[in-house]
């Protein structure tokens, strides 16, 4: 009884700053609606997925997006260290001139 008691509270609980919407109401993914008496799968702490096959497709789409995100910062970091790169070349030619 105390596990039902539980697992009610779980479901009925309110997400803070969002009243008379519940947490658990659908699968983040496919948006299917989740059964009070069916597993609910999570990720990343409050994320529900109505199987696993739905939170193994968000895992991958995260992966795919942190890969994607950390190619755009390495072209952006090595860009801009080339750009100075060349810069600094360009002020000692010129100096190098102005002497």
């Amino acid at each position: 009884m105390a596990a039902s008691v539980a697992c009610a509270f779980f479901f009925d609980a309110e997400p803070v700053g969002e009243p008379g919407r519940h947490a658990l109401d659908a699968c983040a993914l496919c948006a299917k609606p989740l059964a009070r008496d069916r597993d609910v799968f999570m990720y990343r702490g409050d994320t529900p997925f109505c199987s696993e096959d739905c939170r193994h497709e968000q895992m991958r789409l995260d992966d795919v997006r942190d890969r994607r995100a950390a190619r755009r910062l390495q072209r952006y970091s090595s860009g801009t260290s080339e750009s100075r790169r060349g810069q600094r070349e360009v002020r000692k030619v010129s100096m190098s001139m102005a002497s």
